[in-house]
């Protein structure tokens, strides 16, 4: 097995085993987990006690329980992060940071039945201000606090600065490693590079880092070849189950940039500098654009798509439309047209993480790629 090979592996095996990764770290550190609610979250605070950010994303789940809690058209995330924590699936996290820019994470946030403290924070929607800056900075201070005290540690302004300087690094390296895997298509297929890039949300940063930078010189060190498929553009919250992925690939697409909130965005942009580490967290969100759960009245995220397009050589893009997302759904017909009038091919499919049969995904992806 190859360097590169190795790599892929190790990561992969941490993003299908997340629970692993926890005990892991526990067991190296003697140190817990926090729970992080999606989608954007000050992560450095958690990481400047020393103790280790869980993306909590839900999974591909049946869904009982938690229709008790929630109601049918509830995200397919929230329904299965739901019926997990009525498992007892995440107790045992020390916490639970819970971000609430949507209605239903408001919702869950307030029907929590886990055993784990809930921190619930708000984002500030009218973000361009500075009023907005402070806000959030305030809030984060709360959050801090609450950490503090659930956690029984003290969290520093220079620990805080440490993980951000971390947390910049590893954001500079993922996107580096997005630019390489798009000329490596045959190497870095649509499902190893989801498994890459959502092992972040398990492990400890500057760990995480590693491993990527030497995939990234590895995978430089190699020729690059013709690659005869389709090359796209992802955009949406997430692109699992990973059937999805699975039927791209068998269809000879290759994804060579992503708009995802579970994936790029989480990397778009570094936390800017400044003395004040909870005032820099803050300053991320008022420049962060071009999502559907961070209100922007200039729309912005059709524009960035076509670029994204136009810089990578895609061919189109994939909309992965999360079932039952509202945010998502207001900001498709905008930037639908917006993709008509500068003459770029899109495909809508949906997702949904309680669906067993991707048939109809199968057909028009398959539909697609002979249109293209």
């Amino acid at each position: 097995m190859s360097r590169i090979e190795t790599i892929i592996s190790e990561l992969s095996s941490i993003s299908n085993n997340p629970k692993k990764a926890m005990e892991d770290y526990k067991k190296e550190t003697g140190k817990g987990a926090v729970g992080v609610m999606p989608y954007y979250a000050p992560e450095e605070i958690i990481h400047a006690a020393g103790l280790l950010p869980v993306g909590i994303w839900g999974g591909q789940k049946s869904i009982s329980k938690a229709r008790a809690f929630l109601p049918p058209f509830a995200c397919s995330i929230m329904q299965s992060v739901m019926e997990m924590q009525l498992e007892g699936v995440y107790d045992n996290l020390e916490a639970i940071l819970f971000p609430v820019p949507c209605d239903t994470l408001k919702c869950l946030s307030q029907k929590w039945k886990g055993t784990s403290p809930v921190i619930v924070f708000t984002h500030p929607q009218n973000r361009k201000l500075e009023a907005a800056n402070k806000f959030l900075a305030e809030e984060y201070r709360l959050v801090r606090e609450k950490l503090e005290r659930i956690l029984d540690v003290k969290i520093t302004d220079e620990a805080l600065t440490k993980s951000i300087d971390i947390y910049n690094e590893n954001r500079k390296v993922m996107r580096e490693f997005v630019d390489i895997a798009a000329a490596y298509p045959q190497i870095i297929d649509p499902i190893k590079r989801h498994a890459i890039i959502k092992a972040r949300s398990f492990m400890e940063k500057s760990k995480h880092t590693a491993m990527v930078k030497e995939l990234n010189s590895e995978l430089k060190s190699l020729p690059v070849e013709d690659f005869t498929g389709k090359r796209v553009v992802l955009t949406g919250i997430m692109a699992e189950p990973n059937e999805v992925l699975e039927i791209l690939k068998e269809n000879g697409f290759a994804v060579v940039a992503d708009d995802l909130a579970q994936e790029s965005r989480q990397f778009r942009n570094d936390v800017p500098l400044g003395p004040d580490p909870l005032y820099r967290l803050a300053k991320w969100w008022q420049e962060f654009d071009g999502c559907s759960l961070a209100t922007d009245a200039k729309k912005s995220r059709g524009p960035m798509l076509i670029d994204t397009v136009k810089s990578s050589k895609a061919d189109a893009v994939v909309v992965c439309m999360m079932k039952f997302c509202d945010p998502e759904e207001f900001d498709y017909p905008i930037y639908y047209r917006q993709f008509e009038e500068a003459g770029i091919k899109s495909l809508f499919i949906e997702i949904d993480l309680e669906t067993t049969s991707f048939e109809q995904t199968k057909t028009r992806v398959q539909s697609f790629s002979e249109m293209l």
